[in-house]
C-alpha cells in the first residue's frame, strides 16, 4: 500500500514511498482487450491475515442504473476481486475484461516476475504484467489460467464529493474485506505530486488494499485504490485514502505524453 505522510493542516496529501511495494518509472504498451472499456470509462468517468473470509458466489454484473445496498455491491462485485501476492507484496486486483485481464496498482507488482493470483472461487494461478503505467500507478495482468466462471466488473462512472463509495480488498491479509465511506475530495495529489488527479475518500483501506476497486452505489468501478495518508508513519489508516479515477487508469484522460503508451 502506498502511504502519504501528511502535515497538519495541509490542503492536499503529499506522498512518500510505501513499505509494502516500491514504484518505478516505466510504461509499456499492452492490454488490447480493454479498448472498449477504456472508451466507456472515458465517457462515463472523465468528469471527474491470515483470516480467510467467506468468498461471495459469482452473480450477474450490476446494471449501471441500479442503486445497490452495500451488501449487494459486495455480492455482485466480490467475484471480480482477486488476491495478488507478488514477491513479498500483498495487494488486490479486479477483473476488468471478459478475457480475465486484471487491473491493479503498479507498485504491487513492481520489480518481480513472481506474481500469484487467487480468484474468488479459490482458483490459484500465476500471472504476468502485460502493461504498466507508473505515472498513474496502474498495471494490467494476464492470468495463466482462469476460473470456471469469469465475472468482470463494470468499469466507468463519474464521482462527486459526498457521494457514497465502497472499497473491496485484502487489507493486512484479511481477504475480501469491504468498507464504506464517501468521496472526500477530487483532483488530489500524492507521492510528492507524482500522482495527481486522484479521488480522495474515507472508506477504510490499509496495506494489501492497493489495486482494489473503489465502487460507487451502482457497483461501478470508479477508481483503483493506490495510496493512504500516513501522518504517523506507521502505515495505519488515518481516514484519508486515494484512488486513481478509472478513466485515467485506462488512459482516458490526456495528462501529457506517457513514458511509452496508454493502457489500451
Amino acid at each position: 500500500m502506498e502511504r502519504v505522510p501528511q502535515e497538519a493542516g495541509a490542503a492536499e496529501a503529499q506522498g512518500t514511498h510505501g513499505a509494502v511495494a516500491g514504484r518505478a518509472r516505466r510504461f509499456a504498451v499492452g492490454g488490447g482487450a480493454l479498448v472498449a472499456v477504456a472508451v466507456l470509462a472515458y465517457w462515463l468517468g472523465g468528469g471527474g491475515g491470515n483470516g480467510e473470509e467467506a468468498v461471495p458466489r459469482p452473480s450477474a454484473t450490476p446494471t449501471p442504473s441500479a442503486t445497490l445496498t452495500v451488501a449487494d455491491v459486495y455480492k455482485r462485485v466480490g467475484p471480480s476481486v482477486v488476491v495478488i501476492r507478488a514477491g513479498k507484496s500483498l495487494g488486490t486486483g479486479v477483473i476488468a475484461a471478459e478475457d480475465g485481464t486484471i487491473l491493479t496498482a503498479h507498485h504491487v507488482v513492481e520489480g518481480t516476475k513472481d506474481i500469484n493470483l487467487t480468484f474468488a472461487d479459490g482458483t490459484k494461478t500465476e500471472a504476468v504484467v502485460t502493461s504498466s503505467n507508473p505515472k498513474r500507478d496502474v498495471a494490467l495482468l494476464r492470468p495463466a489460467e482462469l476460473p470456471e466462471i469469469v465475472v468482470p466488473a463494470t468499469l466507468g462512472g463519474a464521482v462527486t464529493v459526498g457521494a457514497p463509495v465502497v472499497a473491496i480488498g485484502n487489507p493486512l491479509g484479511l481477504t475480501y474485506s469491504v468498507s464504506t465511506g464517501v468521496v472526500s475530495g477530487l483532483n488530489r495529489s500524492a507521492e510528492d505530486g507524482d500522482l495527481s488527479g486522484l479521488i480522495q475518500f474515507d472508506a477504510s483501506v490499509n496495506p494489501g488494499s492497493s489495486g482494489g476497486p473503489l465502487l460507487d452505489a451502482r457497483g461501478l468501478v470508479v477508481g483503483i485504490v493506490v495510496s493512504i495518508a500516513d501522518p504517523g508513519g506507521d502505515e495505519a489508516f488515518a481516514g484519508i485514502a486515494f484512488a486513481v479515477p478509472i478513466g485515467a487508469a485506462l488512459g482516458g484522460e490526456d495528462d501529457g505524453p506517457p513514458d511509452e503508451g496508454p493502457l489500451i
